[in-house]
């Protein structure tokens, strides 16, 4: 039986990411903890390991998962078939599969002085 080695952490200090998959079909995975119907979509800081982000979105029929969707794809400059929920449709915790390198999302990460 083949042993399940943990996905490799990415070189960063960031708890809400990790790697999952094996290239060519790897990805980012982020851990995000949403606030919906805020006035503004922001990151505010950590909750529990995941990225806080206020949506500017109701929670209703889906609206809030589609903005999260759109803001992470404009913020990381990706489409957005590239940005999948892959756990937390109905939740406030999300985790989101992110199709680009990690470098990029480390470095989007790393402009908020909030997460520092």
């Amino acid at each position: 039986m083949p042993s399940h080695s943990p996905s490799p952490p990415l070189p960063t200090p960031w708890p809400c990411l990790r790697l999952e998959g094996r290239p060519p079909n790897q990805h980012v995975v982020i851990d995000i903890s949403v606030s919906p119907n805020a006035k503004k979509t922001e990151i505010t800081g950590w909750h529990d390991g995941a990225l806080r982000v206020r949506l500017a979105a109701p929670p209703v029929d889906g609206a809030a998962n589609d903005a999260l969707r759109r803001w992470i794809a404009k913020a990381l400059d990706i489409q957005q078939t590239r940005v999948t929920l892959i756990r937390g449709v109905s939740s406030r915790r999300k985790q989101l599969a992110l199709e680009t390198e990690p470098h990029r999302v480390d470095e989007w990460l790393k402009t908020f002085e909030v997460l520092r």
